[in-house]
């Protein structure tokens, strides 16, 4: 009878021979065979060898193997990410409370802030002027008709037109500028300072630019600087002659009402002027006798402080008026001219002789004093004027981070096409910049539309009616002389439509900026 250790035992199939007793049943084989219910210590060792060896090398592969792949332990993330989110936004819906306890801070704040009070002034503009009864459209109307209010209309038109417009070019020429130059740094801090001055401390700043005298106005400073450089200036503009004087005045010259001969010389004295401007001219002197028929004279002031001096005679003491232009007039007609000189006297050729002597109006005309900025004619566009000087600063910054962003390729691949600067700048860096120019041209526009502090700071009681505009004129109906809050409502209401649509305007471009 077999032992277990010899090979013919039935170690492959488990089988037992025929004496033997009946193994263990033993199911799933190594060798795919069917298996059966034997016994026998025969089949056991080799069976229990054959299982050990397969649950090695699986566990083996198993710690080979990685448990997830990086896409797959994304993916999971993401979903669990989702679901968690999902989560959230359940629980928000199922308790809508929490979010509303979160927000009621803010809102609260914006209610009392924003909408109260434009609920107010719309309920406000349809009420009369104390607001105890119910009159309609009467104030819209009203506001429609007045001429203060149409004034204020129409300079609002200019700023929103104007101010937007220049403020966006220069901040376009000055971001594009400043990439070139070494210092465009330092030049962009001195153009944006203007940014951390208020509207209040601008206005009396630009008040004092815009002043009329020229010792203290520095803009009419500058241009009579430029002006007194190309043009003469009357020498003795205060100047004029005695109300007993022989001498008839017309369009601002004086004219002798008598002819004049060589046979004696023509005094032509003058009054008006203060001591302390003459005080550094040279002593009057008689004019020299005549030769050839020629016409001699003197130009004084005949005039002297303190003390005493005769009317039409030259004193010891009194001062010639050098400069002064004499002509002779015959018909209606110069024949001829001639000018003071250090001493007042003056020496016309012998075709004046019998003709009346005169001294034009530009002898006399006002000094200039410059351009009059405030007045009704200018006081808009210099208003404007000082609104740039802020805020082109602003455009400049947000144009300036705009072109950070332009590929530089595009730029040089267009000056490789042979395109010069200018084309560059017109074909290429301005349309891909239109997007910032349409924010900051928006913008702009929105903030001229509230535009009150300059206005009512900068001009001047006598021309603040050319210079009104839809803020101000709210401001002088609601508190001025005569105070109508309902009518100065209606201009708020208005006010307000008229900037609601810019600004649904600016946040649509916004969004389509965003989703690019």
């Amino acid at each position: 009878m077999p032992t277990p250790s010899q090979p013919g035992s039935g170690a492959t199939g488990g089988i037992p021979d025929d004496a033997g007793a009946p193994d263990a049943p033993v199911a799933g084989a190594a060798a795919g065979t069917s298996s059966s219910t034997t016994e026998g210590a025969t089949a056991t060792a080799p069976t229990t060898a054959s299982t050990a060896t397969t649950a090695s090398t699986a566990t083996a592969a198993a710690e080979a193997a990685p448990s997830e792949t990086p896409a797959e332990q994304t993916s999971a993330e993401r979903t669990g990410a989702g679901t968690a989110l999902g989560k959230g936004a359940s629980a928000l819906r199922r308790r809508p409370w929490i979010a509303a306890l979160f927000l009621l801070p803010a809102l609260v704040v914006l209610g009392a802030l924003v909408v109260y009070p434009i609920a107010f002034s719309i309920f406000r503009s349809f009420m009369n002027a104390d607001g105890s009864s119910f009159v309609g459209l009467d104030n819209f109307t009203e506001l429609f008709t007045d001429d203060n209010t149409l004034i204020a209309f129409r300079n609002n038109l200019v700023w929103v037109i104007v101010a937007p417009a220049v403020c966006t070019a220069l901040g376009l020429i000055f971001a594009v500028l400043t990439e070139k130059v070494r210092w465009g740094t330092a030049f962009k801090l001195l153009v944006f300072m203007p940014m951390a001055i208020s509207m209040l401390a601008s206005g009396i700043i630009f008040r004092l630019v815009y002043e009329q005298d020229p010792d203290r106005g520095v803009a009419n400073a500058m241009w009579t600087t430029v002006h007194d450089t190309f043009a003469e200036t009357s020498p003795w503009p205060d100047a004029r002659p005695r109300t007993d004087a022989p001498l008839s005045i017309s369009h601002g010259a004086y004219t002798t009402e008598q002819t004049v001969d060589a046979s004696s010389p023509a005094h032509l004295p003058l009054v008006g002027i203060p001591p302390k401007e003459a005080s550094g001219a040279a002593p009057a002197k008689k004019p020299a006798k005549a030769e050839g028929g020629k016409v001699t004279g003197t130009v004084w002031l005949d005039f002297v402080k303190g003390g005493r001096s005769e009317h039409g005679v030259i004193d010891q003491q009194e001062k010639a008026l050098a400069g002064i232009k004499v002509e002779a007039v015959k018909d209606g007609r110069k024949v001829a001219e001639a000018t003071t000189g250090e001493d007042g006297t003056f020496t016309l050729p012998a075709a004046a002789d019998g003709a009346k002597l005169r001294m034009p109006a530009s002898n006399f005309a006002a000094p200039y004093n410059g351009v009059d900025w405030l007045g009704p004619t200018l006081v808009t566009p210099a208003i404007i004027g000082s609104y740039v000087w802020m805020w082109a600063g602003f455009a400049m910054v947000l144009i300036a981070a705009g072109l950070a962003g332009v590929p530089r390729e595009l730029l040089e691949q267009a000056r490789v096409d042979g395109c010069n600067e200018w084309k560059v700048f017109r074909k290429v860096t301005v349309p891909l910049l239109a997007p910032v120019l349409g924010v900051v041209t928006v913008t702009l526009m929105i903030n001229v539309l509230k535009i009150f502090d300059l206005v009512y700071v900068i001009a001047p009681g006598a021309s603040q009616r050319e210079a009104n505009v839809l803020a101000l004129q709210l401001y002088l109906k609601s508190f001025g002389g005569s105070p109508d809050q309902g009518a100065g409502s209606a201009i708020a209401v208005v006010l307000l439509l008229l900037v609601v649509p810019v600004m649904i305007l600016n946040i649509r471009r916004l969004r389509r900026e965003s989703r690019r």
